[in-house]
Formats: structure tokens, C-alpha cells, sequence
């Protein structure tokens, strides 16, 4: 199996920063490069046009936008200039979006499953250049369309992890970004996804299966564990029951750490993560360690993994690990 090694970029700090880091992983051979998209951060679409300007051979992905903040229609046309800008590069990420963060702009996340599905029917309508009048439950479009003239192609990837939305990117999605460490959780995702391309007769080989981990190197385990627990915390406000229950996770702390953040006191939050909860939501410790745990990932059924915000306490030093000992160990053990 070949397994795509990609990087994920939280577009916050000085963009000239963010975009030489995006250079570095080009250069040091990696696949991909990822830039999250939430409105508190620099825009992912601008970040990302910069960095198709300075790089030549990278796959370049927003990880993921939503319909509920950006329009399809707009999303349609913000990803044929990406598209157009770095000369085919450009894989669309999409997904429900997180329901905490759509909360403080006053957005309902509603109807989920269908939102996801009319937003890909349209873009990729808009995209093959049709006049597009459509009578969604929850977008309608009159006769809009794309000055564009020849059709663009664009890869869109579902963000899914729970059980109907990993189905639906079986159905529809030309690949799915699971948002796991857990090889567990990542064999069940996987079984979604078939079942979708199942009821689609679809092949699964034409379906990219991408998984998105929290990830922290450093060759002072403790300090790589250290670093990722402050992601590791929003991660575990956003932790559903079930999913909780099947790690071993406390609910009432995944409450305590959800209410601290809504609260706003991020530190007293990173607090209450244990190590052992870094162990069951994020990569992190020595290279050794990660090596150990990305090998059973890609076991587990993906064939991308991108590795996700801190990185490690040193991100430039973490991407040059991940280069020079993490990608060439897993050539060689899988």
C-alpha cells in the first residue's frame, strides 16, 4: 500500500511564516499540505492561494470548510481559482463544520447530512459550468452559474466521523478525511465508508481514505505530550458520548473541559487533559513512538495520513522529523 504523508497548518501568526512552512514540507518531499478553515483564523483560501504561488508540485487542501459559514456557491467559485491558481493541486474539504464554534456566530448547525450533500451537488454542478437552478431543502439556486468556460475538476473530500456522514462520503465523496488516532476508530470509519460506496456500487479504490490526527514530535516525549494537550482538550469538548465511551473516557471530565473552554480559560482547560487521553486522541512522543503508532493507523484501512496542529514544540524542526525519519520508516515497514 502507498501511503501519502501530509501536514496540517493552522493558518494563525505571521502569514510570510505559514507559507515558508508550507514551502519547507514541499521541499522535504512531503505530500500534501492542509490549511484548517474557521473564521477566527487568517482566511484558508487566502493562505492557501499564497502558498500555490510559492510552491510547484504539493497537494494543497482546505481541511474542511463548511457550508454553513461560506455559500456552495462561493465555496464552487473560491475553488476553481484555487484550482486554476495551482495548476490542478487543489483538493476541497468539506464538511458539517464544529457546532461549538458555528454557536458564537450565531449559526445553527442544521441538518447536517443534508447540507453536506446539496453543497457537493451544487458545487460540483457549478464547477462542470451548468446554468444551476436548484430546489434544495436548505440551499435554492435560480439559474446561477460560474464565468468560467471549460469545466474544472476538483477532488472533494467529506470530513466525517460519525457514522451516516463517513456513509455519505461513501456515496459521494471522492475521499474522506477521519478525524482519528485510534486504529479502532479508524477500522470502524473505514466499514462506514464501504457501506456508503456499497449502497452506490461504488469502488472503493476510487475513494481516498485520509486520516487527520493531533500530532506532537520531539525527541522529549514529555514535552511532545505536553504540546499536544491543549488541541487534545478542544478535541475532547467536541467528543460525542459514544465515541467517548468506546476510548474510556470520562464524560463528566469531557464536560468539565467542554465547560472550562466555554469559559474561555484554555489554560486551566489544557490542565484537566491527562496523559493518558493524549494517548487515545493525538500522535505525540518520541519518532520512535509516532513511527510505532502511524504504522497501525495506515493498517487500520487510510492511505493519507495528515498529521494535524501542534506538530511538536518546535513545528519547523517537527516537519524535518516527520521528513527525515517518520515518511522514510514507513516506506520501509509498510
Amino acid at each position: 500500500m502507498t501511503t501519502r504523508l501530509g501536514i496540517e497548518l493552522l493558518p494563525v501568526g505571521n502569514i510570510d511564516k505559514i507559507v515558508e512552512l508550507a514551502r519547507e514540507v514541499e521541499n522535504l518531499g512531503l505530500d500534501s499540505v492542509w490549511v484548517t478553515d474557521h473564521y477566527y483564523n487568517r482566511n484558508a483560501y487566502i493562505i492557501l492561494t499564497l502558498i500555490s504561488q510559492r510552491t510547484e508540485r504539493i497537494n494543497l487542501g482546505i481541511g474542511v470548510t463548511n457550508p454553513y459559514v461560506t455559500h456552495p456557491a462561493w465555496t464552487a467559485g473560491a475553488a476553481a481559482t484555487l484550482q486554476e491558481a495551482s495548476k490542478g493541486r487543489f483538493i476541497l474539504g468539506i464538511g458539517a463544520g464544529d457546532k461549538t464554534t458555528l454557536e458564537t456566530i450565531g449559526i445553527e448547525r442544521k441538518k447536517a447530512l443534508k447540507a453536506v450533500r446539496e453543497s457537493i451537488e451544487i458545487i460540483r454542478r457549478l464547477l462542470n459550468c451548468e446554468v444551476v437552478t436548484y430546489d434544495g431543502e436548505l440551499f435554492k439556486l435560480r439559474n446561477a452559474r460560474l464565468n468560467i468556460k471549460n469545466k474544472i475538476e476538483v477532488p472533494i473530500y467529506v470530513g466525517a466521523q460519525a457514522p451516516k456522514m463517513l456513509q455519505l462520503a461513501g456515496e459521494i465523496a471522492d475521499g474522506v478525511i477521519i478525524n482519528a488516532s485510534d486504529p479502532g476508530i479508524v477500522r470502524e470509519a473505514v466499514r462506514n465508508v464501504e457501506a456508503g460506496a456499497e449502497k452506490k456500487g461504488r469502488e472503493m479504490r476510487d475513494i481516498e481514505i485520509a486520516v487527520c490526527t493531533c500530532f506532537s514530535v520531539d525527541r522529549d516525549e514529555k514535552k511532545a505530550i505536553e504540546t499536544a494537550k491543549i488541541v487534545v482538550a478542544y478535541i475532547l469538548a467536541g467528543l460525542s458520548k459514544e465515541v467517548a465511551e468506546k476510548l474510556d473516557i470520562d464524560t463528566n471530565t469531557v464536560e468539565e473541559i467542554r465547560n472550562t473552554l466555554e469559559r474561555g480559560d484554555i489554560k486551566k482547560a489544557t490542565e484537566l487533559v491527562k496523559d493518558e487521553y493524549v494517548h487515545k486522541l493525538a500522535i505525540a512522543g518520541t519518532p520512535e513512538q509516532c513511527i510505532e503508532k502511524i504504522i497501525k493507523i495506515v493498517k487500520a484501512g487510510t492511505k493519507h495520513v495528515i498529521l494535524g496542529s501542534p506538530l511538536g514544540p518546535d513545528k519547523r524542526r517537527a516537519i524535518e522529523t516527520i521528513a527525515k525519519e517518520i515518511a522514510p520508516a514507513l516506506k520501509q515497514n509498510i
